[in-house]
């Protein structure tokens, strides 16, 4: 019974000891090119976002809901890309004036 406990608390303790993903923050400008209300995201043609990604144009996630609902296409926006891991999403949008 014991060689049967032991790999088995061994396992259970390395679970314990993973940590959980780090969350980051980048700052984002770019201009809103398309929406989709059904999915909550907004694709967007954005300049580098420093220490993350290149210049280019991609669909992100936005939450919450009322931070989507700020956004119409064509706006220029200012807001910050919430990533962890392999998850990622726009939030605390701002509109720049035309």
């Amino acid at each position: 019974m014991r060689y049967v406990l032991l790999p088995a608390l061994a396992l259970i303790l390395a679970a314990c000891s993973e940590q959980a993903p780090t969350t980051k923050r980048y700052p984002i400008q770019g201009e809103v090119m398309a929406l989709d209300a059904a999915a909550k995201t907004a694709t967007i043609k954005h300049n580098k976002i420093d220490n993350w990604m290149e210049a280019m144009t991609m669909e992100f996630p936005v939450k919450p809901d009322g931070e989507f609902k700020k956004l119409h296409v064509g706006d220029r926006i200012e807001g910050t890309v919430v990533a962890q891991d392999l998850r990622y999403y726009v939030t605390d949008v701002k509109i720049a004036p035309r």
